[in-house]
């Protein structure tokens, strides 16, 4: 059965940006050489040119994916519980988990940040995962749970807070003191029953 180009190009691409993530993860993005992730992809390295002009767009699909498949896996785990609060721990604590993944950590922590600059990170967190965490908190200030507030600059500070955390993680701190300080924090936001 014949390949159409289409499906070429997809399994090229799909190829590609493996091996990205894997390399991007394992070696962080200065060290990584655009024709030797097409070499190990097994295409040419103007196959890689054509799919990505170069190492940093390359980069840049990888931290989109990263950063999208992050965004599900905290929304994936705040589903699980039934109550908003529940919700919002879950998805937290998932964040902070996350700094223990090698491609979280390298890519989205460490090398994202500096290679893409700031603005066009926090836009791909905010286009992936920063939006739930708004969404939550909007649905906790209506329902009574935290105090009634604007949402934004406190998602802010629980991003970031919550950033630094998992990259203190990563970098070899206790994730269950992170996690009782992120409670802590949390328990603050609380409105008195």
């Amino acid at each position: 059965m014949a390949v159409s180009r289409a499906e070429q190009r997809a399994v090229t691409r799909r190829a590609l940006l493996d091996e990205g993530l894997r390399r991007f993860a394992a070696d962080g993005y200065h060290r990584v050489v655009l024709a030797e992730v097409a070499r190990a992809a097994g295409v040419t390295k103007g196959a890689a040119y054509h799919h990505f002009d170069s190492k940093a767009g390359l980069f840049r699909a990888v931290v989109a994916e990263v950063q999208e498949g992050l965004g599900e896996r905290v929304a994936a785990a705040a589903e699980l519980h039934e109550g908003l609060w529940e919700q919002l721990r879950a998805g937290c604590r998932c964040f902070l988990a996350a700094g223990t993944d090698p491609a979280v950590r390298q890519i989205l922590l460490v090398d994202a940040p500096t290679v893409l600059g700031w603005d066009e990170w926090r836009a791909l967190d905010e286009e992936s995962s920063a939006r739930h965490l708004v969404e939550a908190l909007k649905a906790l200030a209506a329902a009574g749970i935290i105090a009634d507030q604007p949402v934004e600059p406190l998602a802010r500070l629980l991003s970031g807070a919550m950033n630094e955390a998992a990259l203190w993680i990563a970098r070899g701190g206790d994730p269950g003191a992170a996690e009782q300080a992120l409670d802590r924090l949390l328990a603050g936001l609380r409105t008195p029953a």
